[in-house]
C-alpha cells in the first residue's frame, strides 16, 4: 500500500471519527445538517475525494443521509435489532447521549426464577444493578440486572452510573457477551416505576426481558428493561 493511499485512508477515518463524536455527545442529532464534502475538505485539510469517501461510508453504514441538492443529514433512529448491544450503543447508533442514574444496588439478593434462568442454585446469591436510564436528560427506561454474584464481585457498584456493564464485564473480568434470548410484551407503569420515570401510573410499557450468554454459552446476565413505549421504537426489516 501507498504512503499516499495509507493517508488518505487515515483522514478519511478521522473525518467519521469526528463526526461520530459529536453524534454521540449530543451535538449532532437525528435530522441536523452535516458539513459539506467542500467544507470537511477545507475543515480537516484533505482532497474533496477524501471527504467525499468519508460520507459516503457513513451513509452506507446508515449514520447519515444524503439528500440530493439539500446536503447530508445526521440519519434519523434506529435500533438495530438482531444486533446485540449495551444501552450506551443503541443510544450512540440513535444519535442520542445516555446517561444513567442508579437507583437500587445488592450483592446478595436472592429470587428462585432468576437464579434457574442464569442456571445456578435456587438460593444463590445475586448481585442487581437497577438504573434509570436516560436519552438527552430524560427518563427513557427502567432497567433491572441480574448477575452471579459469587462471579462478579464488586459488580454492584457506582462506577456504572457513568458506564456500561457490558464494558466492565470486558474490562474487568475477561467476559465477552455474544449472544441473548429475548422475551418483548407489554405491561403496565406501577407505582415505583411511574415515580422514577416521571409517568402516569398505569402508563403502557414495553417488557423487554434479556438472558445474556458469554462467548462461552454461559448464562451470565438476566436483564429486565421497562420502555416508555413512546420512546422506543423497534425497527424489524423482513426478508422473503
Amino acid at each position: 500500500m501507498s504512503g499516499n493511499h495509507r493517508n488518505g485512508q487515515y483522514a478519511y477515518r478521522r473525518i467519521q471519527a469526528v463526526i461520530r463524536k459529536r453524534i454521540e455527545s449530543g451535538k449532532l442529532r437525528p435530522g441536523d445538517i452535516v458539513e459539506s464534502e467542500r467544507e470537511l475538505a477545507k475543515i480537516h485539510k484533505v482532497s474533496l475525494m477524501t471527504a467525499r469517501h468519508a460520507l459516503a461510508d457513513l451513509a452506507r453504514e446508515g449514520i447519515v443521509e444524503r439528500k440530493h441538492g439539500a446536503g447530508t443529514f445526521v440519519a434519523p433512529p434506529k435500533i438495530h435489532f438482531n444486533k446485540l448491544m449495551s444501552y450506551t450503543e443503541q443510544m450512540a447508533s440513535r444519535g442520542l447521549s445516555a446517561r444513567s442514574k442508579i437507583v437500587h444496588l445488592s450483592s446478595s439478593e436472592t429470587d428462585p426464577e432468576i437464579a434457574a434462568r442464569l442456571s445456578l442454585p435456587s438460593a444463590s446469591a445475586l448481585a442487581v444493578v437497577q438504573r434509570v436510564r436516560q436519552a438527552d436528560d430524560e427518563p427513557f427506561a427502567l432497567e433491572t440486572c441480574y448477575l452471579p454474584a459469587h462471579q462478579f464481585p464488586g459488580i454492584a457498584s457506582p462506577s456504572l452510573e457513568r458506564g456500561s456493564i457490558f464494558g466492565v464485564l470486558e474490562r474487568e473480568y475477561g467476559v465477552n457477551l455474544t449472544y441473548a434470548d429475548e422475551e418483548i410484551d407489554a405491561t403496565d407503569a406501577d407505582q415505583r416505576t411511574s415515580e422514577l420515570l416521571s409517568i402516569p401510573r398505569g402508563t403502557p410499557l414495553l417488557r423487554m426481558r434479556q438472558l445474556i450468554y458469554s462467548s462461552k454459552g454461559i448464562p451470565t446476565i438476566y436483564v429486565v428493561g421497562l420502555y416508555r413505549s413512546g420512546r422506543h421504537t423497534l425497527l424489524i426489516r423482513r426478508f422473503r
